[in-house]
């Protein structure tokens, strides 16, 4: 049979791009190492990976089976690709460690790129060195121990007050959007002076952030992570809008954190431009409610399911309100320090929360663990959880058991192995910030109310905490 040109020429076309289709297929299911043993695991499909199975959710506070299955299969250490991109998944608590400590020398800090596309690649996750100084310098002078202490401390309790007094007014609550709304009415005002008003309309943009954390980055109208994307751009039109208004009239002060940013975009050190403040303050305010507000209804949904725990905490509570001799009299920074059972409540909480389920760093160099090789250039996703929830370092893991952080054997082990907001040179500059909206959180609502369950509170973890059907509770003024 004669075969003509044409045809031969579209055979040869066709031939060579199956036998490059192939080679790119097998390139990506056995990537290179060429100085050393990658960890074992699989990549999964091309471009795909194991994505879909990462975000499938788990009905449980347990270990999703993501992770149970192949650390069966692989160890504490394997690789895997996660939205396009190859990742090596640690649950192994000394690797942990050695990936902070080396901050800055093999590793660096970076997220995956949807993440970026959600916070923008100039937030303040994704900065390095003098800059991520600079600016975690700038951001602890507004949530860091001296003005927590002198000025927000106050202000924390009012909020948590004014709204557990707008919640006993109203049949019953879902108490995640209600912590979520007290929690970015507070930082919304002192983030960028917003009211109340302008800040329960803004945080409309915010709400489909969270879901777009937890879903397969396809941009396409009608999904999930298109609407998180439409959300970011409204939520940095208004940013915008307004930098530009206060760079217009820079000695006009609000009294807020944004006149610091301005006050640095009108320096001319270029260390903050436009677009850097942007993706600084969408960060800061997405990360005032994403993770206390899964925290606290994981906490109230704790202390109804243990009346033990609910109990030795009014103990304590009470125990301080005799102490002021005024009960109606504000809580102190004192007050504060000396909660001891009211701390191993949150680390009890946070250990099984876990506000951060994943933290990335990247590989500058081919690093050495445990006997692989991680290229230079690839992710390593440390797993918080898998550590908090390893029942060799906290014994029952899945235990609510508050009284476990007073065994003197065996705390040292698990303050080393604890690790709810990061380690080394990144440790959250949040951290206490959220230790105290917790601890007034609870005195609060222990001290002055009480409450009963109306429905919902199944819980599921898809990477974060979620409740699928809401918690709805009913809060109740205590008499006397």
């Amino acid at each position: 049979m004669e075969i003509f040109p044409t045809h031969y020429v579209i055979l040869c076309s066709v031939t060579l791009a199956l036998g490059w289709l192939v080679q790119w297929i097998y390139r990506w299911v056995n990537p290179i190492c060429r100085t050393g043993v990658l960890p074992p695991g699989s990549m999964g499909f091309p471009i795909v990976g194991e994505t879909l199975e990462f975000f499938k959710p788990s009905p449980s506070l347990g270990i999703p089976q993501y992770y149970t299955s192949r650390l069966k299969r692989y160890g504490p250490v394997f690789k895997t690709s996660l939205v396009g991109q190859p990742v090596v998944v640690s649950m192994d608590a000394e690797v942990n460690r050695f990936i902070f400590q080396q901050e800055g020398k093999l590793f660096r800090s970076w997220y995956p790129q949807t993440t970026n596309r959600i916070f923008g690649k100039e937030s303040v996750a994704s900065t390095d060195g003098s800059i991520h100084r600079y600016i975690r310098t700038l951001v602890s002078r507004l949530f860091g121990h001296d003005n927590l202490k002198d000025v927000l401390f106050a202000e924390m309790e009012s909020n948590v007050r004014q709204s557990l007094d707008a919640w006993a007014a109203e049949p019953s609550v879902e108490v995640m959007d209600a912590v979520s709304r007290m929690m970015f009415d507070l930082t919304a005002k002192k983030l960028i002076d917003f009211d109340i008003e302008k800040s329960r309309k803004f945080r409309k943009n915010f709400d489909a952030f969270l879901e777009g954390m937890i879903s397969f980055p396809l941009y396409l109208p009608g999904t999930t992570f298109y609407r998180c994307i439409q959300g970011r751009k409204k939520v940095q039109k208004v940013l915008k809008a307004l930098l530009r208004e206060r760079l217009g009239t820079p000695k006009k002060l609000h009294g807020d954190f944004l006149d610091q940013v301005v006050d640095e975009v009108e320096s001319g050190r270029g260390i903050i431009d436009e677009k850097l403040a942007g993706d600084l303050v969408s960060a800061l305010l997405f990360a005032s409610f994403a993770t206390l507000a899964p925290t606290l209804t994981l906490a109230i949904k704790f202390l109804t399911d243990n009346p033990n725990v609910l109990a030795a905490l009014k103990e304590e509570h009470e125990e301080i309100l005799q102490k002021r001799g005024d009960v109606s009299s504000r809580i102190t920074w004192e007050d504060y320090k000396s909660m001891t059972f009211t701390t191993q409540v949150m680390n009890e909480i946070t250990r099984l929360a876990n506000l951060a389920p994943g933290i990335f760093r990247k590989t500058q160099t081919d690093v050495q663990v445990k006997g692989y090789t991680i290229p230079a250039g690839w992710l390593v996703m440390v797993s918080p959880m898998s550590v908090h929830l390893n029942p060799e370092l906290f014994q029952d893991p899945l235990t609510f058991n508050p009284w476990r952080w007073q065994d003197e054997t065996k705390r040292s082990t698990m303050m080393k192995n604890f690790i709810p907001f990061g380690g080394g040179i990144r440790l959250c500059v949040g951290a206490e910030f959220s230790k105290v909206q917790m601890a007034l959180f609870i005195h609060t609502l222990v001290t002055k109310y009480r409450w009963k369950e109306i429905k919902g509170g199944e819980v599921q973890r898809i990477s974060e905490i979620v409740f699928p059907k809401g918690y709805h509770i009913q809060v109740i003024p205590r008499e006397g």
